[in-house]
């Protein structure tokens, strides 16, 4: 922080009224949120209430990390972004929101996000860090940064109608997200939110309070959560928050550490579904490019068949002409209408559930399934840009 607190003019003395009028945060605390600087990492659906709230809180600098563009699929619950941004930069879009909601702030936009070779040093220049990433390859590399940039990391995570969020901050006695969850879950355990779904509302919920657990890290008032886990079921409105100690055998901030620093290899993990190859086929893939895919349905004659797997509300988004429809869960009992002769091509959103039904199909007897890897999202973005993308 500044040398030297910064002087809190008349407007925004006025703008801030109702803060002031907290006796717990007062003009002190203000001033302390005035010469504070927060990163954001992820402008998503946890970043956007995030950054809005401590934007308008007066946070002093505020930075927001990501390097991905606005898809209509955002809008839902990225409330940084509106429909004239689809297609923008995530930051550029945010940036412009943030310097609306509050002139009186700094907004810092680092297109580049976050990666093993800046994150340490891009932290460091920061107070605190808010983790709105929505992967476990960028939990673990935010977290692993943070340790050692020694800053508090404010986490938070969405699933469905589920949330959590907590303060992980080793350098001062706390925990860290691998006492959490030591390792990775294993590849394709956990569908993500284009496949699970999440709900909108949530993200504002679980954004909020990542917000205003930093509000009070800066202030100091109140409780953190550091060392403990706020957990949010949405369905029955209930929170609980159990306590949630060191690991004394944490492989990051354990007293014998085996990682040390960050190396790029440590974070390729990812929570999409991994083939197993020990399903391969003599001849046929168990899972194909996008690009592969297209050459064997253009080929002459046709000797494959593409088998879309998606919902039907999915299919009303964006579909591919000539793809045969059956949803997931329909498939064991309309497998008498998959040709056994041709070559099928499984295909889903992003590749998760077609990869199940790939290896459904195989232990079922039919000879020839390859999965479509990337899914539909793929399709569009390599091979036809037309297609709605969701």
């Amino acid at each position: 922080m500044p040398d030297s607190p910064p002087n809190l003019s008349p407007a925004e003395l006025a703008r801030y009224s109702r803060h002031l009028l907290l006796g717990e945060i007062g003009v002190a605390g203000q001033t302390k949120l005035a010469a504070a600087r927060v990163l954001v990492v992820g402008a998503g659906g946890l970043g956007s209430p995030a950054a809005l709230y401590l934007a308008a809180a007066g946070i002093g600098t505020l930075g927001i990390a990501d390097f991905d563009c606005v898809a209509d699929h955002n809008l839902q619950r990225q409330l940084l972004h509106d429909d004239t941004s689809v297609g923008q930069p995530k930051v550029d879009s945010a940036a412009r929101r943030l310097r609306a909601t509050n002139p009186f702030i700094r907004v810092v936009e680092h297109g580049d996000g976050v990666t093993p070779t800046n994150a340490v040093a891009l932290f460091a220049g920061y107070d605190i860090i808010i983790d709105g990433t929505d992967n476990f390859s960028s939990r673990y590399l935010n977290n692993d940064a943070a340790f050692f940039a020694r800053r508090p990391l404010v986490y938070g995570s969405v699933f469905k109608f589920e949330g959590q969020v907590a303060v992980f901050d080793p350098a001062r006695g706390g925990p860290c997200y691998r006492c959490l969850f030591p390792v990775p879950p294993t590849p394709g355990s956990i569908p993500g939110c284009g496949e699970a779904g999440v709900l909108g509302a949530l993200c504002g919920v679980i954004g909020s309070l990542q917000a205003l657990e930093v509000i009070k890290l800066v202030t100091g008032v109140g409780e953190s959560l550091r060392g403990r886990l706020l957990t949010y079921d949405g369905l029955a409105q209930r929170f609980q928050t159990p306590a949630l100690p060191r690991d004394p055998h944490c492989p990051l901030c354990g007293p014998t550490p085996t990682i040390r620093g960050l190396r790029a290899e440590n974070y390729a993990m990812a929570c999409a579904a991994t083939p197993s190859r020990s399903m391969d086929s003599p001849g046929v893939p168990l899972e194909l490019s996008v690009n592969e895919a297209q050459r064997l349905l253009d080929g002459s004659p046709r000797t494959a068949l593409l088998v879309d797997v998606r919902e039907p509300y999915e299919t009303e988004i964006c579909r591919i002409a000539g793809a045969k429809l059956i949803p997931m869960r329909q498939i064991p009992d309309r497998m008498r209408d998959l040709p056994r002769d041709e070559h099928l091509l499984i295909i889903c959103h992003t590749g998760g559930r077609s990869l199940r039904v790939t290896e459904f199909l195989r232990a079922q007897g039919f000879p020839t399934v390859s999965n479509v890897a990337g899914g539909i999202d793929a399709w569009a973005t390599q091979i036809d840009p037309t297609l709605r993308r969701y």
